[in-house]
């Protein structure tokens, strides 16, 4: 049994230890000390990281009792070994778990849901609970989440034995088979939990919900916690900042800027709809009337006004009338159509010749293609 030191002080960053064993794992080893502070996989949280003397550690698991580090290099047993955390990771994840812990308390507080799943990824949390939540409730949470930061509480862990556990309220996602280690947030959450928190809620900084979505009958809600939650603050501060100085307005007023300009696209995109309009009208009318096929390249036109267009040109084809937009290097969009032919074995032979693809029905079809004008205009009737 390897002894667990991140249990006895979840800050230590330092150690040594023994080796007790190493495996060879395909090009890479896994070895076993007579203890560590590196914390293995579980939880929803990921193994620890950093190095055995100078060789690094990319992952770390328990099994059977026995926690192993997963290296690029071996270390003989009975080595001396000095242990060194990437304390960065260990302790932002500690954050993130800390910080899950007074959202999932609170949201049982309140709402008597359970906390159904969790993932700690290395960009994002999320957090899963059996029941709906809406975003002003969303945000109570979030308040109060962050007056039990600022309240800096002591986090505690106790070991309760069997007959403790009978009389104990916590939170518990599974069945848990033996010693049942307990993390309290007193006034905000109990939960069974074998991971290393922070002492204090102070340490975890800030806590922000970013986002919130239905998830399998409930809800799930994305965290930000200590200093993943100030790089979220510090990139949409970078954002909000660029978009002030394209739209020339404060910052603080850049959502109804955007939505003025939303509104002018919207208007200026009418009237490019009605030119087109105007101009296939007028380009239709131009072809004599009995043409018996015909064709139009156009470098930009909407799709449905393209449609448009081909029902115009019907009238007065008695064969097929094409219409393609786009250019030779980006490839071309088709729409063929006719009153009196089927065109689907042209639709089919332009797909075969050009790497095309598309199909519809006898009167028309529609598709796209990447050739040249040149060349599309030979297979053309």
């Amino acid at each position: 049994m390897t002894r667990k030191l991140y249990y006895e002080n979840s800050c230590q960053k330092d150690f040594t230890a023994t080796v007790i064993n190493c495996e060879a794992i395909g090009d890479a080893y896994r070895i076993c000390l007579d203890q560590t502070a590196f914390f293995p996989e579980g939880g929803g949280q990921s193994g620890d990281i950093g190095f055995l003397n100078d060789c690094l550690v990319v992952d770390t698991q328990e099994e059977n009792a026995l926690i192993w580090h997963y290296t690029k290099c071996p270390l003989a047993p009975g080595t001396q070994v000095a242990g060194h955390l990437n304390w960065e990771t260990r302790f932002e994840r500690m954050q993130q778990h800390s910080g899950e812990h007074i959202v999932s308390g609170l949201v049982h507080k309140h709402f008597h849901y359970n906390n159904v799943g969790f993932h700690l990824g290395e960009t994002e949390v999320t957090l899963d609970f059996d029941g709906p939540i809406t975003k002003d409730e969303l945000v109570k949470i979030e308040q109060e989440a962050n007056q039990a930061v600022w309240d800096n509480i002591p986090i505690e862990i106790t070991y309760p034995d069997k007959n403790e556990l009978k009389t104990l309220k916590y939170r518990s996602k599974i069945e848990i088979q033996g010693q049942v280690r307990i993390v309290t947030i007193p006034e905000i959450d109990v939960c069974a939990c074998c991971a290393p928190h922070v002492s204090y809620t102070g340490e975890i900084g800030l806590i922000k919900l970013t986002h919130i979505q239905t998830h399998r009958g409930g809800v799930r809600i994305y965290l930000s916690a200590g200093s993943r939650a100030l790089a979220d603050y510090q990139e949409k501060e970078r954002n909000t900042k660029a978009i002030s100085v394209l739209l020339s307005a404060k910052e603080d007023d850049t959502a109804r800027a955007v939505e003025r300009l939303k509104q002018e696209n919207f208007n200026l995109f009418g009237k490019i709809l009605q030119l087109e309009k105007a101009l296939i009208e007028q380009k239709a009318a131009l072809v004599p009337e009995g043409t018996k096929d015909i064709a139009f390249f156009e470098k930009e036109l909407d799709n449905n006004t393209a449609r448009e267009f081909v029902n115009l040109l019907t009238r007065h084809c008695t064969g097929t009338a094409c219409v393609f937009t786009g250019d030779d290097t980006d490839g071309y969009r088709y729409i063929l159509g006719s009153a009196i032919e089927d065109v689907r074995p042209l639709c089919r032979k332009l797909n075969e010749a050009f790497q095309g693809k598309g199909g519809g029905k006898a009167e028309m079809a529609q598709g796209s293609l990447h050739g040249t004008r040149e060349a599309i205009e030979k297979i053309l009737p």
